[in-house]
């Protein structure tokens, strides 16, 4: 009894003392940011001079309150604080705080707050580092200011610093983005002027640069210099100039470099993305039986195809009057298991409806069912509303019913429904009809507005009111 109570006290107070530290770190959180900002304000200047001396252990959402708190009659303080949190030794900005400190501050909209602290950093003689700058490039970068990125990096000397290899990487992509390949070059060679090299990432951004632009011979001559120099391309260099061959339609040089990834093979080995790439380009070219060559190419190399290489050859094959191709090919990837039964017939089945075979979808569609593969929401909802439109509500009603058993139905419009109930009260199938306003009532499915009057007035007329009641009740 003495063990099981002294068990009892030890178990107690531990709870209690695992509840008050939890009250603890819990006010800590709460009051860090306030506690920030009170410092700040009792010492008045020499911002990063204060913080340091606070020894914080900062997190997310400290940041995020110093910064709301912040804006907007302290704008400047706030950024000021968000830059030299990116620099702390234990804490490090995400993608998400880059966004909301540009999205709070509005920085896109007053880049000119980039440029308040810099001024004020120079007027207190505050020490700056690269990583400081770093941070305001990627505000910069989030925020899209590609003028205002190179607006800082010729800051940089007035603190007696340069710009690194990610400096100018930083500025050069944004350059890249906004389709401004001459100052994207010219930065380029100035990287040479102040002894930096380009890099991987340099090559990577500048081809997918001039590719996005449509320079395509600058973006070979680029690939070309960058082998000759030593700098060996990766997958993502080869996609990124493979990628530009195929949106510019230059199919001939999109299979040579093709070919040429899978004789490098390692690094430079295609994969599931870049065949698909090609597939989609020939596809949309109308060479839809020449991507499956290269679907060949692909599954010999034991890189399998994903849900949009199927679904891509599939609709680009139908498309070009190649259904028994498409057959095939469901078959074939239906057998490997790379695609799932669902995922290859339920493209198949849209696509023959959308170029105007709907025997041929039905018949797919019939396949489905009687193998008990469940076809897809949207497959659902297209042929049920096709049977209504053709005025074959009894073919809609048994096709719900068997759709129904199959649970396929969980994630469709609940338009289908009312329409599907508008018809067959409209050509008086009152059964039918009662049954089916059953189920939406199980379902929680309401009318829809324009049905709701002709749909009562029937069901009502048939002895059904109090279902009337309850499937337009709000």
């Amino acid at each position: 009894m003495t063990t099981l109570s002294s068990i009892s006290r030890f178990l107690s107070s531990s709870i209690r003392l695992q509840n008050h530290n939890l009250s603890i770190s819990r006010f800590s959180t709460a009051t860090s940011a306030e506690t920030v900002l009170n410092h700040l304000h009792r010492n008045g200047g020499k911002i990063e001079k204060t913080l340091d001396s606070m020894r914080l252990n900062l997190d997310a959402k400290c940041v995020s309150q110093v910064l709301q708190r912040c804006y907007p009659t302290q704008s400047q303080l706030g950024l000021r604080f968000f830059i030299w949190a990116g620099v702390h030794s234990s804490y490090r900005h995400s993608y998400f705080m880059f966004s909301k400190a540009c999205d709070l501050y509005k920085i896109r909209e007053y880049p000119s707050l980039i440029f308040d602290v810099l001024e004020a950093y120079s007027a207190e003689g505050c020490s700056v580092s690269v990583k400081m700058f770093k941070v305001l490039f990627n505000v910069c970068k989030e925020a899209k200011l590609a003028d205002e990125a190179l607006r800082v990096l010729r800051k940089m000397p007035e603190f007696g610093l340069r710009g690194d290899n990610v400096v100018y990487n930083v500025v050069i992509r944004q350059f890249c983005e906004k389709g401004d390949m001459d100052m994207a070059e010219s930065l380029v060679k100035e990287m040479s002027e102040v002894e930096l090299y380009p890099d991987l990432i340099t090559y990577m951004v500048m081809i997918k640069g001039f590719c996005n632009v449509g320079r395509l011979d600058d973006a070979c001559g680029l690939f070309m210099f960058m082998k000759e120099n030593g700098c060996v391309p990766n997958v993502v260099v080869y996609s990124a100039l493979l990628d530009g061959f195929c949106r510019f339609g230059d199919m001939e040089r999109a299979l040579t470099l093709l070919e040429e990834m899978e004789k490098e093979g390692g690094d430079c080995g295609p994969n599931v993305v870049t065949y698909t790439t090609v597939i989609q380009c020939l596809c949309n070219k109308h060479r839809s039986v020449e991507a499956l060559l290269v679907l060949d190419r692909m599954e010999a190399r034991g890189c399998l195809p994903n849900r949009v290489t199927v679904s891509t050859l599939i609709t680009g094959l139908v498309k070009e009057d190649q259904v028994e191709h498409a057959y095939k090919l469901v078959d074939r990837v239906v057998k490997s298991g790379s695609v799932t039964k669902t995922d290859c017939y339920s493209t198949f089945v849209v696509s023959l409806e959308r170029v105007g075979r709907p025997e041929e979808a039905e018949k797919v569609l019939r396949m489905m069912l009687n193998s008990g593969v469940k076809p897809n929401s949207l497959v659902c909802t297209i042929m049920l509303k096709k049977c209504c439109l053709e005025g074959r509500m009894v073919d809609a009603y048994c096709l719900f019913g068997e759709l129904e058993k199959m649970e396929c139905l969980s994630s469709i419009e609940s338009d289908t429904y009312s329409i599907l109930l508008l018809g067959l009260c409209q050509q008086r199938h009152l059964v039918e009809a009662a049954e089916l306003a059953r189920v939406m009532l199980s379902k929680g499915i309401k009318l829809k507005g324009p049905y709701v009057d002709i749909i009562s007035e029937v069901l009502v007329k048939s002895g059904d009111e109090e279902l009337v009641k309850q499937l337009t009740r709000n």
